[in-house]
């Protein structure tokens, strides 16, 4: 699933930039296009949702209290996969965006070209190879979906059958074991301890001597086993 999110106030605008996604060839994903004209709480739960990529088309000078920058801000602060494209009348604002915002894909003029050039940034967006792969787990009472790429390691509650899905920003409980997460998952993550698996794309250092990794995050996690250790640097 990709979310298009549109954060604009002016009328005309939202139906011109509706009207470039309208036209858009997807290349077969699944798109949900989400209309915000403020920074408001259905807009901070969007952002702070992890499980989907997301390309956000933001008017730099919004009518409200929080600008199109300081929302751009709060996004980086938390995601930097998803792409940012600034729109807005006032060319002399993209200077300042520039030097506050980190990763922004494309800085465009409402007033010169915007839909040739929202167009082209949209296409080029889609046609990046991504890692999409996602993690899915559902039951009566669960439904969980994760990017892989999210997902620093998983082990097994002491006393459990349940399995913690530990990634950059969250954890998540699932009933099930480490063999059937493996089969869930692809040849970056491997089984590291009797009660653990790690995405090695994701480790930073693996100290086996003294049974200990460290993600890339800085989190130090004490399940590591030798017996594993050979597998281990093949798949490295």
């Amino acid at each position: 699933m990709v979310n298009i999110v549109i954060i604009e106030d002016e009328k005309e605008y939202q139906t011109r930039i509706k009207e470039v996604l309208r036209k858009l060839n997807y290349l077969e994903e699944d798109v949900k296009v989400l209309n915000f004209t403020k920074f408001d709480t259905k807009l901070k739960e969007l952002i702070n949702n992890e499980v989907s990529r997301k390309i956000y088309i933001i008017d730099i000078q919004l009518s409200t209290k929080v600008s199109g920058i300081e929302i751009a801000k709060y996004i980086r602060a938390r995601d930097w996969e998803s792409e940012i494209i600034f729109m807005t009348n006032h060319d002399k604002m993209f200077e300042t965006a520039y030097r506050s915002v980190y990763e922004v894909f494309d800085f465009i003029e409402k007033f010169h070209n915007l839909e040739e050039r929202l167009t082209k940034d949209l296409k080029a967006i889609f046609k990046k190879k991504l890692d999409n792969k996602i993690f899915r787990f559902e039951s009566k009472n669960i439904s969980i979906q994760i990017y892989y790429r999210s997902i620093l390691y998983i082990y097994r509650e002491k006393g459990s059958r349940k399995l913690v899905v530990v990634t950059d920003k969250n954890t998540y409980i699932v009933p099930i074991t480490l063999t059937d997460a493996l089969t869930k998952l692809d040849n970056r993550f491997h089984q590291v301890h009797r009660a653990c698996i790690a995405n090695l794309d994701r480790i930073e250092t693996f100290n086996w001597g003294k049974g200990y990794f460290i993600t890339d995050t800085g989190i130090r996690v004490d399940m590591l086993t030798k017996t594993f250790k050979e597998e281990v640097r093949v798949q490295k």
